[in-house]
């Protein structure tokens, strides 16, 4: 019988991925979380979601040991020290990654744990629980010679494989385990054609440390913070699924918001807002590859013409993302509903059209002297523009996803008139300047009317909404996206506003309005760190820099950031690791760095200065 072992409180968990799929271990070694084969697969282990029930992989040290968890310097090879006196082991957790003989990217869906004896002769037990398909059913366990099989008996069909070199029984029943020599436990979705053994697990593990140190080795780490950007821009990239070109927000699903509420999402998925920034990002550090395959992401998945334009996307075009739950699954911490699938996919959000078409203007930007597929483009910008100029004065659910109300988001007609901003540069490379013109006439309308309309009266700062009173920190990404400068009154005055309305204890909310679930109890980390560039856009340097380093402070024990955290006790919350929120550590850091900002970098062929501005 596998013994329950505490899930952690504060999310104490590394992540290892391969860009196909990923799983969450925690400080102690345990697999807690883990889809096979894909990020958006049902769960083999799911003890994150349910203690009991939900399934996971632990390496269990028999007696007292000092326990040290990091990453191998520049790599998403996670290391587990244990050490007992003269007894000394570590457990190195990877899924395999490199290029092959072939040129092809080998990314297999299989989790290899290595245990190298450092010293001594430790004992441990192997407590090796998997639980298919999201742990609905039970499983049954199939003992061979070469592999311990588990599968489902009712429902839909699933399977995974363990290998080992360690016995079979001795795991089954969770006996101790004398380690005398280095030796390997490695879990695969496929049966193997021939059967692993230590020696090729050592040269899988050499293979996968050499392309993690040589994707480093490429990132421009131009900023004050190297070690901070560094991991943040490791946990981007495993967020990259290698097939599609899709990003991922997490590689989680229904770890909530707070604790005990209904604020439970899917985050599995593909978010062209949150994929858009982590390209920006990518490409600030160096790392062009991941921008040309979103690239053509994007162009496969936006539909030409009229189709609808969603705001999230599955990595898998075979696996809807129809929102359900899984009732048998208690949730983190008994958080429920635990659930797959997300409904914002049929939102209307208006922001989506100038997210879109700034990452577009980002690819021309980088690619132009090499794409073969500028007609595409063309066909796709003005399907854009076509979108923004019916719907930029309709309500919509905004950037937060508001499930029952609809409203004139102010956010929403910012990333409007991004959309008209970036079609109409688009147009002007293009030498399409009749197009160009027009799209500046569209993109000055919408401004007057934000100004009109958007602003408070006596503050003069950015409202949530038209009409309205209360502050939105994503307005704060007004001068990110060059609708205002910097030293503007309105900006200024929004971003003093902001922190007045929405700081406590140099955390930030998002709004403090009620919404369908209640009144917002949590902190949302990427607008902590809007916060902070803001501050250092307008002066407040010292400021700041403090918050900035007070929420470094609050990374887990290897530097990773969820979605949310406790305003008192600053614990992490929310869906992990939070892609947004290590985009945003990044991009603040740059700020704070006086790094130059992207659209200095790099130029595209405009129109006359005074027809542009």
């Amino acid at each position: 019988m596998n013994k329950p072992h505490p899930v952690l409180t504060n999310l104490d968990y590394g992540i290892i991925g391969n860009c196909k799929t990923a799983a969450l271990v925690s400080r102690t070694g345990c697999i807690d979380w883990c889809c096979l084969p894909d990020f958006n697969s049902a769960s083999c282990f799911a003890h994150i979601l349910d203690k009991d029930n939900g399934g996971f992989f632990s390496v269990e040290p028999v007696g007292n040991y000092r326990i040290e968890q990091t990453y191998l310097n520049r790599t998403n090879i996670l290391r587990t020290r244990f050490t007992s006196g003269k007894n000394a082991f570590e457990l190195l957790d990877f899924m395999p990654r490199y290029i092959n003989d072939g040129g092809n990217y080998h990314c297999p869906p299989d989790i290899i744990r290595y245990l190298r004896v450092l010293s001594g002769q430790p004992r441990v037990r192997i407590h090796y629980n998997p639980r298919p398909n999201y742990a609905e059913h039970p499983v049954e366990v199939q003992l061979t010679s070469f592999y311990i099989k588990h599968h489902t008996v009712a429902g839909r069909y699933e399977s995974v494989y363990l290998y080992s070199d360690l016995p079979f029984e001795d795991i089954l029943e969770q006996a101790p385990i004398t380690l005398e020599r280095d030796c390997f436990l490695l879990v695969s979705y496929n049966q193997k054609l021939t059967p692993p053994t230590v020696d090729w697990v050592e040269l899988e593990f050499e293979r996968t440390k050499v392309y993690w140190m040589g994707w480093t080795a490429k990132t421009n780490l131009l900023t004050k913070y190297p070690a901070q950007v560094e991991r943040s821009a490791l946990v981007l990239k495993l967020l990259a699924h290698q097939k599609s070109g899709a990003i991922l927000a997490a590689v989680t699903t229904s770890l909530p918001e707070t604790i005990g509420e209904q604020r439970n999402w899917d985050y599995r998925y593909c978010w062209v807002r949150d994929a858009a920034m982590t390209i920006n990002i990518l490409t600030r550090l160096g790392h062009y590859n991941v921008a040309r395959r979103f690239l053509n992401f994007i162009l496969d998945i936006v539909p030409f013409k009229d189709e609808k334009v969603q705001i999230l996307y599955s990595i898998n075009p075979r696996r809807k993302a129809d929102e359900y739950e899984l009732p048998w699954l208690s949730g983190y911490e008994n958080s429920k509903p635990v659930r797959v699938g997300n409904a914002a996919l049929k939102q209307k959000q208006n922001d989506i059209y100038g997210i879109l078409m700034d990452a577009i203007y980002q690819s021309l930007v980088l690619f132009s002297n090499t794409l073969d597929n500028k007609e595409d483009l063309w066909t796709v910008v003005r399907t854009l523009t076509r979108h923004v100029k019916r719907s930029w004065r309709k309500l919509d659910s905004g950037i937060w996803e508001f499930r029952t109300e609809r409203k004139h988001f102010v956010f929403s007609k910012i990333l409007c008139w991004v959309a008209m901003d970036r079609a109409a540069r688009i147009a002007a490379f293009l030498d399409k300047l009749p197009e160009a013109m027009s799209y500046i006439k569209l993109r000055e309308e919408i401004k007057q009317d934000i100004l009109e309309k958007g602003c408070a009266p006596k503050t003069g700062a950015l409202t949530q909404f038209y009409g309205g009173r209360s502050m939105d920190a994503a307005n704060l990404l007004a001068a990110h996206y060059g609708f205002l400068d910097t030293d503007d009154p309105v900006f200024v005055s929004t971003v003093k506003q902001t922190y007045k309305d929405l700081c406590v204890d140099g955390l930030m909310y998002r709004y403090r309005e009620p919404d369908d679930f209640g009144k917002p109890k949590s902190s949302f980390t990427v607008c902590t760190f809007w916060m902070i560039k803001s501050l250092y856009q307008i002066g407040e340097k010292k400021k700041a820099q403090q918050l900035f380093d007070d929420i470094l402070a609050h990374t887990n024990h290897l530097g990773l950031l969820s979605e949310d955290m406790d305003f008192k006790t600053k614990r992490l919350l929310g869906n992990f690791p939070q892609g947004y929120s290590h985009i945003a550590l990044i991009d603040t850091a740059l700020a704070l760095s006086d790094a130059p900002p992207w659209h200095s970098e790099y130029t595209l062929p405009f129109l006359p200065h005074e027809t542009m501005s």
